[in-house]
């Protein structure tokens, strides 16, 4: 039998709950900060950026844009990533996809620190979903087992493809 879920008041929970994570690490002196990356001028990874950056203010996360031109070369993707992964008042770190065709997306995805990696796309974070373990996972994977697991709906021993 089918089931309605109610995915925006999901939505609007988690962000209930992530606000309020936001606020005790502010109140501990921690102020959480999502880095993101854009190369280019994509219409979609544009409108994707901005959407993310509302959604970070909404829920108390600090927010900062790296919006490189679409030439830029790799070594500097790389370089302003690394500066990232050394920041310790940068929390996470997202590319958006695509990148410009010379710049190579397996090379910049290792760069990134699989600690800071909130796309779960670093193959560090890769293995841990691969052999069952706890990790960074995809925000959309993660997010369709979180809104069946809010709703009520049974996991285990079922097979998805």
């Amino acid at each position: 039998m089918a089931k309605l879920i109610d995915g925006k008041a999901i939505a609007a929970e988690i962000r209930e709950e992530v606000k309020a994570e936001a606020m005790q690490l502010r109140e501990q002196g921690i102020i959480p900060k999502l880095a993101v990356v854009l190369v280019g001028d994509d219409p979609a990874s544009v409108v994707y950026a901005n959407s993310k950056k509302k959604a970070a203010e909404k829920v108390g996360i600090d927010f900062e844009l790296f919006h490189l031109a679409g030439d830029t070369p790799e070594e500097e993707v790389i370089a302003l990533i690394e500066k990232l992964n050394k920041d310790q008042a940068t929390h996470g770190i997202m590319v958006e996809l695509p990148l410009p065709d010379h710049i190579s997306k397996e090379k910049v995805m290792e760069a990134v620190n699989p600690l800071k990696d909130v796309d779960g796309v670093h193959p560090v974070n890769r293995g841990y979903i691969l052999s069952g373990q706890e990790g960074l996972f995809p925000a959309t994977p993660q997010s369709c087992v979180e809104i069946m697991l809010r709703s009520g709906v049974e996991l285990k021993g079922k097979h998805a493809v």
